[in-house]
């Protein structure tokens, strides 16, 4: 164990009120060595100490090894004989409608669940919350880098000085190189502006520098620049908010519960994370734009399911992303009978496959298309009407929102089947930069976790519930976010995110294998 960590652990038992013996703190890091989130263990045996009736705030080794074995006993209920027994039961999926909507306020600097029910059908107030929230959002995150606050004496943070963040209204007048961030808008064709919650300022950008992304309306960004007499803001360089680390937004704000699955316990949560560690045979297998009116889609299908089912481990979960036919949904065109009957067609393949049938969970997620109450987002889980014949062959099956959350373990998954990327590149407003990455995905990617949302694009172009914004948003961060794109197979780390795209199975017979033990995301596809 490394000296900075013995640093850390004597630090936070002071902060706790502890003075730690020598032996005592060898055996605080024998146990913590154990376990991939080492403070959160730490925190846990503090607090597990703090239970205990001590004659004594310094800490010998009898009290600490009483606490450890309390939490070992704790933990040994998972045995190797039921592992997979309890690894059915570590996974939740929440639906978008049941995401818990929180509004940071700047005055108190904290976050405020909404209690009570949220209409579908928002009035006017909601849709000028929807974009405030997001800029609030967005806002509190930026403010606690250290380059964009207000520094506490007089120093230079980086060769333009201080990076404080300036208001638009205090523009006006002022002279020298100023640092704003904003709502993207274009007034009018080719004349863009920036806003923020106290006013609006017409910028050009002609000759400044981006970061990597797609900015298009709507996208919240970070400009440098300097006033110009005639009263425009010339932009030097331009760019998303920095990220901020998950687990430092999940410490500053504990307590609440952003992504919507059962609270637990801290003895629970080490627990699990336990389990999760050591569930290195679990997999699930993704696949997106499953045509269930395709012949050729329901042969390649059935070879996918084969296969598995004969290897040693089967998957623990299949995900199917829509859409589930091979046209868009219209009443005109479309008989309900004929997409009964093909759900029912596939409930009876799965069905015909005991191992899967026993072992596996199966999760589906409606497509852009497919048929629903409204092309908005989120868009709710298919219409019972049409599945119900596939449940009755698979009376487990599980039917979501798109997008929706799942949580294995302690690992926080988020899906959404769109087809982002190709509204994304039409609806830019300015060329992408080249100078870090040439590739389209890594700019959606870097796009939405900059912008802590799914889908940042303007109303227009993608409808979303007012109301229901929030669960398109993406803070704090996910441990793992899958895109469902009709554009080409692609998997990309960045900042400790792994984001994949599984591909178009019925165009190209892609999907993706993905292990939540490390996070590895295996491409895969059939010979077409």
């Amino acid at each position: 164990m490394s000296g900075k960590m013995r640093i850390k652990v004597t630090n936070k038992c002071k902060m706790r009120g502890f003075t730690v013996k020598v032996e005592a703190l060898k055996l605080i890091l024998s146990f913590i060595s154990d376990y991939q989130d080492q403070d959160q263990a730490l925190d846990l045996i503090l607090d597990e100490l703090k239970l205990q009736s001590l004659e004594s705030s310094i800490l010998d080794k009898e009290p600490v090894q009483r606490a450890v074995n309390n939490l070992q006993a704790a933990s040994a209920s998972v045995d190797d004989d039921d592992l997979s027994t309890n690894m059915s039961t570590a996974f939740s999926v929440i639906d978008a409608f049941n995401i818990p909507r929180f509004r940071y306020d700047p005055v108190r600097k904290m976050f405020s669940e909404h209690t009570g029910a949220l209409p579908i059908h928002g009035d006017a107030l909601s849709k000028a919350w929807l974009y405030r929230d997001r800029f609030l959002l967005l806002s509190q995150r930026l403010s606690r880098i250290p380059q964009f606050s207000r520094p506490s004496f007089s120093s230079e943070l980086s060769e333009f000085g201080s990076c404080e963040i300036s208001q638009i209204q205090s523009l006006v007048g002022r002279t020298g190189v100023s640092w704003v961030m904003g709502v993207i808008s274009q007034f009018e064709d080719g004349v863009f502006y920036l806003e923020d919650l106290t006013g609006a300022v017409q910028v050009n950008l002609t000759n400044a520098k981006i970061t990597t992304g797609y900015f298009t309306e709507n996208s919240i960004v970070l400009a440098q620049g300097e006033m110009q007499l005639d009263g425009i803001f010339q932009v030097q360089t331009f760019g998303f908010p920095p990220l901020e680390d998950r687990e430092k937004s999940t410490s500053l704000f504990t307590g609440l519960n952003y992504f919507g699955s059962q609270a637990l316990a801290k003895e629970d949560t080490l627990r699990l994370a336990e389990m999760e560690s050591r569930a290195v045979n679990e997999m699930f297998v993704i696949l997106s734009d499953v045509w269930l009116d395709h012949e050729e889609t329901i042969a390649k299908l059935e070879i996918v399911l084969d296969g598995y089912e004969n290897v040693e481990v089967v998957p623990s979960l299949f995900v199917f992303m829509g859409n589930f036919c091979s046209r868009p949904f219209n009443g005109a065109f479309n008989s309900i009978s004929s997409i009964r009957s093909n759900f029912a067609k596939l409930g009876k393949i799965i069905g015909s496959h005991q191992r899967l049938k026993e072992h596996s969970k199966f999760l589906f997620i409606p497509g852009p298309d497919d048929a629903g109450p409204a092309k908005v987002l989120p868009r709710c889980a298919l219409p019972k009407y049409i599945t119900e014949e596939l449940q009755k062959h698979i009376p487990d099956a599980i039917f979501a929102s798109n997008p929706c959350r799942m949580k294995f373990c302690t690992q926080e998954i988020v899906f959404f089947r769109h087809d982002l990327l190709h509204r994304m590149k039409k609806s830019c407003l300015i060329p992408r930069s080249t100078e870090e990455t040439s590739d389209d995905f890594e700019h959606l990617v870097a796009t939405i976790t900059h912008q802590s949302h799914l889908c940042p694009l303007p109303l227009s172009v993608a409808p979303i519930v007012w109301n229901y914004d929030h669960s398109l948003h993406l803070y704090p961060t996910p441990h793992t976010i899958v895109l469902g794109d009709n554009s080409e197979q692609k998997a990309f780390k960045y900042t400790g995110i792994t984001c994949f795209n599984p591909g178009s199975f019925s165009n190209d017979f892609t999907f993706v294998v993905y292990r939540p033990c490390n996070q590895e995301v295996e491409l895969s596809a059939l010979e077409s």
